[in-house]
């Protein structure tokens, strides 16, 4: 007591300023608390919404993957049959076969065409008041070939053509040339379009030329080339309802053997036209100008072709030759496509863009169409010839797309009706070749039959071995090697009937995989000392090959 009452003696406004001091203390230190319990207050309060917003989310990621692992369907894979085959009795059919996707689900299916009283799903002729028996207009299912659709025409089929083109805006697949008529029919649903009358007095001929809009409706139009008794003419069609365009346009007052649309490097086109002489092109606006007068406005021209024109007739001598036989457009590596033209000669390869010769082969009469594929994987096509050379036999060449040069060559015997040879393309820059006959070592040349036929199968990485099958021996009206899915499941389509032209008989359309035909064929060495593996390492390396549509 002493000591503080001593304190405050000696020094009482200490005494008085600490009292003052702790009195103001007080109140801070209170509306601190305030403010520190309001904070915690906020935090608990922010909490709370975040534990809410991180449930909220994990309850919607639950419910997404729940709704994608049992609500919403996973797509299923289609199931194919390795091998299928439809047959139709006492029916006519054609050379006619389109690889199309007609129900939707990014697998191929195959359009064909019979003749017959009553089609497969029970239509008759009689039900759609057409004379019996009609044509029927069918696609079958590419992966077990069950019929999707059905269509009766009034006969006599003359020819077919589908997938002209994907970006033409049109509301139909596929045209056919039938009776006195054409019919544009949807490969979805098998409906018919539209239907014109055949252009009077002419006959037309594929392929089917699909051409730029001429009438402002948005929609591509087609044009048909068509020879009279005097000329060949061309006729413009409305891709939209198919009435004619303007008026028929007269190409030649020679004959015309064969036909086709080629783009340049400038995105300009020309119908190239075969006469006796050789391959000429005339340009599209030209032809459009005379059908109907300003209806070339917007066609596109080339300036270097067009100073090659002869200024009577307008005509652009591409090539001349008065052995010309075939002419193909290869596929487009550049800014356009090549032409490859075989004479009684050789082959010639022309730059579509300058028409510059690139390269040209000797060789005897050609057999066939050529083809191509890849050989090696240099990214350009090469090119398949089948060469007669004589006492019954034929050479299979495999022409290098860039220089010409032979990189493959065998001899078979030419069976008859021997389908022209196919390839189809594998993830590894190369294709898998197919062809038809027979080796030369395994029969008399003096007497062949479609009983000898074979085909075989060439990896041009195992070059000294081919796969023999021999598993058709009808007769063969059709064939195409294709892939069915994207990336998968190579096949082969064949169309078979009778050898005579419109007579009926059994008719079969089959389908088969290719790797089944490697699990039951023969391995023949065409060069046994350069090659020492096995039978199954040949084999093995077939069945690992993975296909691509490019």
């Amino acid at each position: 007591m002493e000591t503080t009452d001593h304190a405050t003696e000696v020094d009482p406004l200490r005494r008085r300023g600490e009292e003052e001091a702790r009195t103001v203390t007080e109140p801070a230190t209170v509306e601190s608390k305030k403010k520190s319990y309001g904070a915690v207050l906020g935090l608990a309060k922010l909490s709370h919404w975040r534990t809410a917003a991180f449930f909220l989310s994990l309850f919607l990621c639950l419910t997404i993957v729940f709704a994608f692992s049992f609500i919403i369907p996973c797509p299923v894979r289609p199931q194919y049959l390795s091998a299928w085959n439809r047959t139709f009795h006492q029916a006519v059919t054609y050379n006619f076969l389109a690889i199309e996707d007609a129900s939707k689900d990014k697998v191929m299916d195959v359009l064909f065409a019979f003749k017959d009283s009553q089609g497969t799903q029970n239509i008759t002729c009689a039900e759609d008041g057409l004379p019996s028996p009609c044509v029927f207009v069918t696609a079958v299912d590419g992966t077990d070939g069950d019929t999707l659709w059905e269509r009766p025409l009034a006969p006599e089929f003359q020819w077919g053509q589908c997938g002209l083109d994907g970006k033409s805006n049109r509301d139909w697949d596929c045209l056919v040339s039938h009776s006195d008529r054409l019919t544009a029919i949807d490969k979805h649903t098998g409906v018919v379009k539209w239907q014109q009358p055949q252009p009077h007095g002419l006959i037309s001929h594929l392929p089917v030329l699909s051409i730029p809009d001429l009438d402002g409706d948005k929609v591509s139009e087609v044009a048909l080339v068509a020879t009279g008794p005097m000329q060949t003419q061309l006729v413009i069609f409305s891709g939209k309802t198919g009435d004619q365009i303007g008026s028929a346009v007269v190409l030649d007052t020679a004959g015309t053997f064969s036909h086709l649309l080629h783009t340049t490097a400038k995105d300009s086109q020309y119908l190239l036209i075969q006469r006796e002489s050789g391959l000429y092109g005339l340009a599209l606006w030209r032809i459009c100008g005379k059908a109907k007068p300003g209806m070339e406005a917007g066609l596109k021209k080339d300036q270097l072709w067009e100073t090659k024109a002869d200024p009577t007739s307008s005509l652009i001598t591409v090539y001349e030759s008065l052995s010309l036989r075939y002419v193909l457009r290869t596929a487009k590596t550049g800014s356009t496509s090549n032409l490859l033209l075989v004479t009684g000669e050789g082959a010639v390869l022309i730059d579509g863009g300058s028409l510059q010769q690139l390269w040209r082969v000797n060789t005897s009469t050609v057999l066939s169409k050529p083809s191509f594929g890849h050989f090696n994987d240099d990214g350009i096509p090469d090119v398949v010839i089948e060469e007669n050379v004589g006492n019954s036999t034929k050479r299979v060449l495999i022409l290098d797309g860039k220089s010409g040069g032979v990189l493959w060559e065998v001899n078979l015997l030419a069976s008859p009706n021997s389908p022209r040879p196919a390839s189809v393309n594998t993830i590894n820059s190369f294709s898998v070749f197919m062809f038809w006959g027979q080796m030369t070592t395994e029969a008399n040349s003096s007497d062949l039959s479609n009983e000898d036929r074979r085909s075989y199968m060439l990896h041009p990485r195992y070059s000294k071995v081919l796969l023999e099958s021999d598993n058709v021996i009808d007769h063969i009206l059709a064939f195409k090697a294709t892939l069915l899915e994207r990336g998968r499941h190579a096949c082969y389509i064949l169309l078979t009937g009778p050898p005579d032209e419109g007579a009926q008989g059994t008719v079969v359309l089959s389908k088969r995989k290719l790797k089944q035909d490697v699990m039951d064929s023969k391995v023949l060495r065409t060069d046994p000392a350069s090659f020492s593996g096995t039978n199954e390492d040949i084999k093995e390396a077939f069945n690992r090959l993975r296909f691509s549509e490019e």
